[in-house]
This record gives C-alpha cells, structure tokens and sequence, in this order.
C-alpha cells in the first residue's frame, strides 16, 4: 500500500495517537475480543493515515472513531458475527439509567462489592447489542457529544439519541435481572 501525503505524517501522529485509547476501547466493546481489536485499531489507523489528506476540521477524533467503526462493522459482517439488532419502542425505551457507581469506598468488602458490580456491568454491557453497545460506549466512556457520536455513527442526532434512550433500558434490565440496582 503506498501512501501519498501532503500533511506530514508527525501531524497526523500528533492528533490521532491521542485518541488510541480511545479507538481500542470502542474496537473492544465492538467485536467483543481483544485480539481482533488490536487488530482493527491497527487497520482503521491505517486507513486513516492513507485519507489523512481528506480529513478537513479541528477535531480528528470523530473522524477517526467514525473509520474505526466502519471498519469493526466490515469484519463482522465478513465473519458472519450474530446480528442483535432490536427495534425501538418509544413508551418501553423512555426511562434512563441512572449510574449507582460513583461513590468512592476503601474498606475491602466495598472494594470487592464495586469489582462484582463492574464485572456485571461490564457483561450487561457487553450482552447489548452492537448499536446500543456502540452508543453507550461512545456517550458514557468516551463522552463524546451527541453531535459526535452522529458522526462518528453516521446517523441522525434523533437517532443517536434514542439508541442511547434504548441502550440504557436495556441496560437497566440486565442489570435488574442480575439483582443489580441500576
């Protein structure tokens, strides 16, 4: 693959290493296994630095986190990875989940609670399917704006909005069907 830049690539590393965290993460809740996430970081990083020179804007995250997407979604489709999408229903989807993670506690038996409770969210997460999943992580983790994730998803902002209204009723139930409180 030869490359043909009119940006230096010192540019384009100086933006978008920022963000690899960040694409790992997405990549990982996406394809749900670590390897193939590395890989997929690796391949839309490439992809990127080949249409570096299209990129026009201030924030290269979107950008990159919209490549990095497309290309998770390429490799499912290509390995036949099972299809969860559900529809939306305005009335069921209304609610929202509201976070009972937040307060810091030292003594070990809060400390091991806190572990138990983020390995079931983590897998009620992980049990979403891939739009919600994708919404979810894209808001609460790597909170980018509404504005962003339409970008990055490519999808109406009413639609970003309503993936997360469903992905955090979705969530709320696993959690309760696990005896969680949300």
């Amino acid at each position: 693959m030869k490359f043909e830049l009119r940006r230096p690539i010192s540019s384009f590393e100086s933006q978008a290493l920022a963000h690899l965290d960040a694409a790992y993460n997405l990549a990982r809740w996406l394809v749900r296994d670590d390897q193939v996430a590395q890989d997929m970081v690796q391949e839309a990083y490439l992809r990127a630095l080949n249409y570096y020179d299209t990129f026009h804007g201030d924030d290269i995250r979107p950008w990159l986190l919209r490549i990095l997407r497309n290309t998770c979604y390429t490799w499912l489709a290509r390995n036949n990875a099972r299809k969860d999408d559900v529809e939306f229903d305005e009335q069921r989807d209304s609610e929202y989940l509201e976070s009972s993670f937040t307060r810091p506690e030292t003594d070990p038996e809060t400390l091991l609670a806190r572990k138990e409770q983020r390995t079931q969210l983590q897998q009620a997460i992980d049990g979403l399917p891939a739009v919600y999943r994708e919404a979810l992580i894209l808001r609460e983790m790597e909170e980018l704006s509404y504005e962003d994730i339409a970008l990055v998803a490519e999808i109406p902002l009413g639609t970003v909005m309503s993936r997360l209204a469903r992905a955090r009723v979705l969530l709320r139930k696993a959690l309760l069907q696990k005896g969680e409180k949300p």
